[in-house]
């Protein structure tokens, strides 16, 4: 019995393990959130609306739980205007949650030049693409943990919308039960440190990266921060849920040092390394995986900054 028990439990851990996420899916996803008619994505206009009621739909047809009230879509105000972040989840055995989240929104379109639009494929369809895939992945399972799926607005004006759903009375009573929060900026291209690999910004102020890198999978691989002299960390929508303690962090690809495409209306789908992004959310994914076998507590050290 013990025998029949051992190959059964491994048989479930190797399936778990082999669950993939195609590349036309995410491509599809990139390919849809850049597209000409998104027009940008700039915040306040109908296209950044549309994005938002796109990303909702996946969750809905992945038949996830809404955070709260009736919709995926969670209204925000700014400036005396309405506008949504999404947020949806699956959730687990104990309340113990895993959160993944992606803004969403760029910069519109220009008024000169042949091309006008500010695609932003990686900056930050991508990202979003990875969310999504996630909430895709993650569908079916029951698991301890809860997973959170979130998709924030309005970072290009000052990450207004994290920090408004970091501070949100309904949304604040999940904020205990976050082990960690992954954000995911501008993923689409391969790093400087090769293939299958990410950096996490901030590293030197928690021990997420070594946790992760411990049960890394294949050739995958969590860098250190490259920039850590430009405060990466501090400027992304990690940020928010920094300040309420929450171990949250961003993950990149991007080279600052020699990208030729931010918040240029070249950051469009040929940008986009489909395979290795594709890879890249497949090897995380198990990478968590194996991670949440075991014990899954990361703690910040006393070099964090509130």
């Amino acid at each position: 019995m013990k025998k029949i028990s051992t190959l059964i439990l491994a048989c479930s851990t190797s399936l778990i393990f082999a669950q993939t996420i195609s590349e036309s899916r995410i491509k599809d996803i990139v390919t849809t959130l850049a597209a000409d008619n998104m027009k940008g994505r700039k915040v306040g206009t109908p296209e950044n609306e549309k994005a938002a009621e796109y990303i909702a739909e996946q969750f809905k047809k992945n038949k996830l739980d809404y955070c709260y009230g009736k919709s995926y879509l969670v209204p925000f105000h700014y400036n005396d205007e309405m506008y949504f972040n999404v947020c949806a989840i699956k959730k687990g055995k104990t309340d113990k949650i895993i959160a993944f989240g992606a803004h969403f929104d760029h910069i519109g379109e220009r008024t000169t030049g042949e091309d006008k639009i500010y695609n932003g494929a990686d900056d930050n369809a991508s990202g979003t693409s990875a969310v999504i895939a996630l909430s895709d992945y993650y569908k079916d399972r029951k698991d301890d943990y809860s997973y959170m799926f979130l998709g924030f607005n309005a970072e290009e004006i000052g990450l207004v919308g994290s920090d408004n759903l970091s501070n949100n009375a309904e949304f604040k009573k999940y904020l205990p039960n976050i082990k960690a929060l992954f954000n995911f900026e501008m993923i689409g291209t391969t790093s400087e440190f090769g293939a299958n690999k990410m950096f996490m910004t901030g590293d030197n102020v928690s021990d997420l990266k070594d946790i992760l890198n411990q049960n890394a999978v294949g050739d995958f691989k969590i860098a250190g921060d490259p920039y850590l002299d430009q405060g990466l960390f501090y400027r992304s929508d990690n940020v928010g849920f920094v300040k309420k303690d929450v171990v949250a962090h961003s993950f990149s690809t991007v080279d600052m040092n020699h990208q030729n495409h931010y918040h240029k209306v070249n950051d469009d789908i040929s940008v986009i390394d489909f395979k290795n992004l594709t890879d890249l959310v497949n090897s995380f994914a198990k990478t968590l995986d194996k991670t949440l076998q075991k014990d899954f507590n990361p703690k910040y050290n006393d070099k964090l900054e509130k």
